[in-house]
């Protein structure tokens, strides 16, 4: 029962990653696109969103593969709903 409970951890944390990534590519578009250097806005977002969401993984995963899959079902949970909410024309009926 605690492998369930790890995975179930595991998926949470990854959807709480994958929010916190995608809540920051969104707002870096709406800033980066109006700023006065929009490169670097764009490339410091990237940087900080990859590294926070790798050092989660690997946080999260602690040598374990199953663990690491989990955490990747919840991030791509989190896109997914994240760009059912927020996009327009996020995937066709």
């Amino acid at each position: 029962m605690s492998d369930l409970v790890a995975l179930t951890a595991a998926a949470g944390a990854g959807a709480a990653l994958g929010a916190a990534f995608f809540a920051g590519l969104w707002w870096t578009v709406r800033k980066g696109l109006g700023a006065r250097r929009p490169a670097l806005w764009f490339f410091a977002s990237l940087m900080l969103r990859s590294g926070l969401a790798a050092a989660g993984f690997y946080l999260v995963g602690r040598g374990h593969w199953e663990r690491m899959a989990a955490c990747l079902v919840g991030f791509a949970a989190a896109r997914w709903f994240m760009a059912a909410r927020f996009g327009e024309g996020a995937h066709a009926p």
